[in-house]
């Protein structure tokens, strides 16, 4: 998930952005003694986007009330990208992460109250919030704006679009209190009075080998919460390219020119985000050789990641999935985000 950064609320070019109800930025100490809320507690733990729109689904699916907190602006260092994102349900459980776990309890004690007025609020702290006893060890500052929601529509839509491998988007207007389903690829972040998270199907892996390698790799990948494929070259047969695509990324890790070809060939046709494989330079120059024979241009071949991995050799099967794993993770990351 990835969206950009926003002005803060006090810059005058973008007042309209963050609404100026009373008590967006403060307490209400009258609520509060009106009423006796449930204390936070987490549900479970998680920072996945996926898990705490689902969390948020089934809370209100349940019969319950619920608020979505995202993250919508960082003052100063923050340990989460904006646009991350909590759930609070109405009898306190909670789960997703806005910072580092030092503020969770008070965003989710916030929501709690927003959804006791039955209005949408932003919550500043840290940095420039008025809430002096919640420091940031970072030393910022952030703002979390908490949506009640009303209509979970887009966020079904949301997960739908994901599991279609699509990418997709929510809108959030703090003027309608309102969220709208985005589809397809657009720009996050704060755009006029609407602020956008962006949501980038999950990572797939396609291990091509039959080796220990890749018996390793696809264990460290799943441990890293990606959707790990394992092909078996000697079947003889290329893989689905449907199953290839912007989101996935191509590991080959076998010690067989000949049955590698086949993988890489669809693979280059698939455009995949990450294609590495395994060898020497002088595999590799039989390979590009071999490559080109098939129609390949230079260029298109040049994709190819060889000698694979984020550092140095590995001549272990353990030091050879870290190295491929976090190469891939480095390779996303670094992605814009309508990849």
């Amino acid at each position: 998930m990835t969206v950009s950064t926003h002005p803060r609320p006090d810059n005058k070019e973008h007042q309209s952005t963050f609404p100026a109800r009373k008590n967006n930025f403060e307490r209400n100490v009258n609520v509060a003694s009106a009423e006796i809320l449930p204390a936070p507690a987490k549900a479970f733990s998680t920072d996945s986007a996926v898990e705490v729109l689902n969390f948020a689904i089934q809370t209100l699916e349940a019969g319950r009330q619920v608020a979505l907190c995202t993250l919508v602006e960082i003052r100063g260092g923050s340990s989460r990208s904006l646009g991350a994102h909590m759930a609070v349900a109405d009898d306190g459980l909670y789960c997703g992460y806005v910072s580092g776990g030092c503020t969770e309890a008070a965003v989710a004690a916030e929501a709690l109250q927003a959804i006791s007025e039955g209005h949408d609020r932003f919550v500043m702290l840290g940095e420039g919030s008025p809430f002096f006893d919640i420091v940031l060890p970072c030393g910022g500052g952030v703002t979390v704006a908490v949506h009640v929601l009303q209509d979970i529509r887009p966020i079904r839509q949301v997960i739908e679009g994901l599991e279609c491998r699509c990418q997709t988007g929510l809108s959030y207007n703090p003027g309608s209190q309102s969220l709208s389903f985005v589809a397809g690829n657009a720009d996050a972040g704060w755009n006029d009075e609407v602020f956008l998270t962006s949501y980038r199907p999950a990572v797939r892996i396609l291990l091509s080998g039959r080796t220990l390698e890749v018996e390793i790799a696809a264990k460290v990948a799943r441990a890293a919460g990606y959707e790990v494929l394992c092909y078996d070259a000697a079947t003889g047969e290329a893989p689905d390219e449907m199953l290839i695509d912007a989101h996935t990324a191509v590991a080959l890790l076998q010690h067989d020119l000949e049955l590698e070809i086949p993988v890489l060939d669809a693979a280059l046709h698939a455009r995949p985000f990450y294609l590495g494989a395994l060898g020497s330079s002088r595999t590799h120059a039989k390979r590009m050789q071999r490559l080109r024979a098939l129609g390949h241009s230079q260029a298109v071949i040049d994709r190819i990641k060889a000698p694979i991995g984020l550092f140095g050799r590995a001549r272990d099967a353990q030091s050879l999935a870290l190295s491929v794993i976090a190469d891939i993770a480095a390779c996303r990351q670094a992605a814009p985000s309508g990849t």
